[in-house]
């Protein structure tokens, strides 16, 4: 080997380490990236693919599904119907910010009649009630009403102490007139220091086998903190049983209380 073949190795060595460095350089981060909640892969501390652990996404596998517990339809006017499904999530830190729903309506004969879709909320860890208005089924009457997600649902976690402070209580409920023109009124009181918007209230009436008879909706656009708001559900005509016992569910989606 010669002088002139052994300089021209050597440097053809050192071009060959500067491009293999520069190489590394360039690519390394590609490899070494840190894990994120985002990036396809179970990495870090989750327990799925960007779910679980230090990840906001729970895994579903660790989720227990939504229970429906009834759903029905109450006429309001002849031929128009207020739905309602009532739906418990058992999961104690999991809600999910938005999922598409549908209340299908089938008469006595269980022949279609009608439907109604829209989105909701889950709150984490409790009873919930999904309410839709005024549904038109002409002369038909909705005998069965079936009520079903239409998406995957995808869970998010929310810490306890979020879940402790945002709560919007009742009390003070009223029934009045129940067998001519119904009058319902209740008042409810955000009980933190932060402004609440966005509350669907949904009042639930029960016979003396806790059957439902009917039910009615309100929505207050806001509600500030440690505020108290008297609410009222009229009906046209008066109930066919009576009343026993009501229940006040106040709706609000908790990511949308803003930490001020």
């Amino acid at each position: 080997m010669t002088w002139a073949f052994k300089r021209k190795f050597l440097y053809l060595t050192i071009v060959l380490i500067f491009f293999i460095g520069l190489g590394y350089l360039i690519i390394s981060p590609y490899f070494n990236q840190a894990p994120t909640c985002f990036d396809n892969q179970k990495n870090g501390t989750e327990t799925g693919i960007d779910c679980g652990g230090s990840c906001a996404k729970v895994c579903t596998i660790t989720v227990d599904q939504i229970s429906l517990l009834w759903s029905r339809a109450f006429e309001i006017v002849p031929g128009r119907y207020n739905a309602v499904a009532y739906l418990e999530n058992s999961n104690k830190n999991a809600a999910i910010i938005k999922i598409k729903y549908r209340f299908r309506f089938a008469d006595k004969n269980n022949i279609y009649i009608g439907k109604r879709e829209g989105e909701t909320y889950v709150p984490p860890s409790s009873k919930f009630a999904v309410f839709e208005p005024a549904i038109d089924v002409g002369n038909s009457v909705p005998v069965y009403t079936t009520f079903e997600f239409t998406e995957t649902p995808n869970w998010v976690t929310v810490d306890q102490n979020r879940i402790n402070q945002f709560k919007v209580l009742t009390s003070d409920l009223k029934l009045e007139n129940e067998d001519t023109l119904p009058r319902f009124s209740a008042t409810i009181k955000n009980s933190s220091l932060f402004q609440i918007p966005g509350i669907n209230v949904v009042v639930i009436l029960y016979d003396q086998a806790g059957n439902a008879v009917s039910a009615s909706s309100t929505y207050v656009d806001v509600l500030n903190g440690e505020e108290s708001r008297q609410i009222t559900f009229t009906w046209r005509e008066g109930f066919p049983q009576k009343i026993f016992t009501e229940e006040v569910i106040p709706m609000f989606n908790i990511f949308d209380v803003k930490l001020r």
